[in-house]
């Protein structure tokens, strides 16, 4: 695998911001400490700021100092990641500044080169149009769209033509840093890569899926970016539900980036509508006050630096989705994620149909535990079971407990670095490989249905509900599961 990675060059427009700071430089790092770069494969930062290579590498030191802190006592990784590491001022919006790629040769001599886009998408069209000037859109170049890709599917269409105007569809990769995660992938593998699951997988043994991103942070100095997006656009739309398709998805016929993509955008299009008066029985949106977390008190969204008090912008969605289609008929989908929750974690539960009988009659074991699988994502990595055991002992009758049958990743591959999302999706970037990115399809599948769902909302003067930082948020999101006669995993 190592030997077979073609030379590259990685241009990372945007190279001296957060995102490439904190999440890409470091990815990179990791990639070429486990040998996974090729020799002279090149990365280069490229803004609008005036900076020489030298510059550049010491900002890039400081940073791996801060998010690598293991960097500091390997020196001879640093001096063979720091030879790789170059700068070329680019005002985005200045066609002639593209000309400065071609003096630095990048693509020359066939190799591939990788345009990752950690820009607002409001410059995605130009970037490309003067890549494409300058013949920087050849089949072997590509280019990364981190999100968010619109705000709507009308800004969503106009984003993507502009792109589309100069790259393939093929050489387009659009970001989604959950399914580089370890357990999204391991998903996959649990319900494909074993004979256990896949056959309980549908209606006739699931009740519920439960699929839950919870955050403790509040906007944190970017109330007047959040206000404009909101947790629906900005979490829900991509996040939660590619986690929804890779739970509801078919079997693909292959391990390969069409067959999967094309299983993904079926669910989406399944995905019932909601519309009109279904949202105010099918969702929940609040904005989180002031309260205390760990322990702290904590800011209100309207205490916040630039915030407006009219602003109706939700901060939490809870929510119920219908898959209409013959796996997952009547099996309610409940999505939340929030800002200012009780814990920081991300999940999905599955959770299957109680017993149709119990022939254990004692008092202890009327209400037998439905066995649930859960696979969490953040902060650790793990996958759990709950399944009915004997309490040991020899006193007469069954006694019955729910244990969990634990699989942490950490402990099972204890000689093996888990790896940041992001070192997976660029390396399968490098390697030309789409399968953990979004199909323009899915995208636009995607917002067609959240745009349902913001169309409603704006037909109705009721504001968010109010929630207590460090709650679970509103009182209506906790109702809604059990109207239907179910509850939150954690309740």
């Amino acid at each position: 695998m190592k030997a077979s990675l073609k030379a590259c060059d990685v241009v990372i427009f945007g190279g001296g911001g957060d995102l490439a700071m904190r999440k890409l430089l470091p990815a990179l790092y990791h990639l070429d400490m486990d040998g996974l770069l090729a020799p002279t494969t090149r990365i280069i930062g490229a803004s609008r700021r005036d900076m020489s290579a030298k510059d550049y590498q010491d900002k890039v030191r400081a940073a791996l100092d801060e998010f690598v802190p293991a960097s500091k006592e390997d020196t001879t990784i640093w001096s063979r990641f720091k030879e790789r590491l170059s700068y070329v001022s680019v005002n985005a919006q200045e066609e002639s500044d593209f000309a400065r790629f071609n003096e630095h040769g990048v693509g020359d001599d066939e190799r591939d080169a990788v345009f990752y886009l950690a820009t607002s998408p409001d410059l995605f069209g130009s970037i490309c149009s003067s890549l494409a000037k300058f013949k920087l859109n050849q089949a072997r170049m590509r280019v990364v769209l981190e999100k968010p890709l619109g705000r709507d599917l009308a800004s969503s269409h106009a984003i993507n033509n502009e792109v589309l105007q100069n790259f393939q569809e093929s050489q387009i990769f659009r970001i989604d840093h959950y399914l580089g995660k370890e357990t999204v992938q391991n998903l996959l593998a649990i319900r494909f890569g074993n004979t256990l699951f896949e056959p309980l997988w549908s209606s006739a043994h699931i009740d519920n899926v439960q699929i839950t991103v919870s955050e403790t942070v509040g906007v944190e100095g970017r109330w007047g970016y959040y206000n404009k997006a909101g947790a629906l656009r900005d979490m829900v739309q991509n996040h939660l539900v590619q986690l929804l398709c890779l739970v509801a998805m078919e079997p693909p016929s292959r391990m390969d980036s069409t067959s999967v993509r094309d299983e993904k955008i079926k669910v989406l299009k399944a995905l019932r509508p909601i519309e009109g008066a279904n949202a105010y029985t099918k969702t929940v949106r609040g904005q989180y006050a002031k309260g205390m977390i760990d322990g702290k008190d904590v800011k209100g969204f309207f205490d916040e630096e630039d915030s407006n008090p009219e602003s109706r912008t939700e901060t939490f969605v809870a929510l119920r989705a219908d898959v209409d289609n013959w796996r997952w008929a009547g099996v309610p989908f409940y999505l939340r994620t929030g800002k200012r929750l009780g814990q920081r974690y991300s999940e999905i539960v599955i959770q299957f149909k109680a017993l149709p009988h119990s022939i254990f009659n004692d008092e202890s074991n009327r209400e037998l535990q439905r066995n649930q699988l859960v696979i969490r994502l953040q902060p650790e990595e793990k996958i759990s079971l709950t399944v009915m055991n004997k309490v040991p002992g020899a006193s007469e009758g069954m006694n019955l407990q729910p244990v969990d049958l634990n699989l942490s990743l950490t402990e099972a591959f204890n000689d093996k670095r888990s790896p940041e999302a992001y070192e997976r999706l660029l390396l399968d970037v490098m390697r030309d490989d789409a399968t953990l990115f979004m199909h323009y399809g899915e995208v636009e599948a995607a917002w067609k249905w959240v745009d349902g769902i913001m169309a409603a909302w704006a037909q109705t003067s009721e504001r968010p509900k109010e929630y207590a930082s460090g709650s679970w948020g509103p009182a209506a999101s906790m109702a809604l599961p059990i109207k239907d006669g179910r509850n939150w995993h954690d309740y």
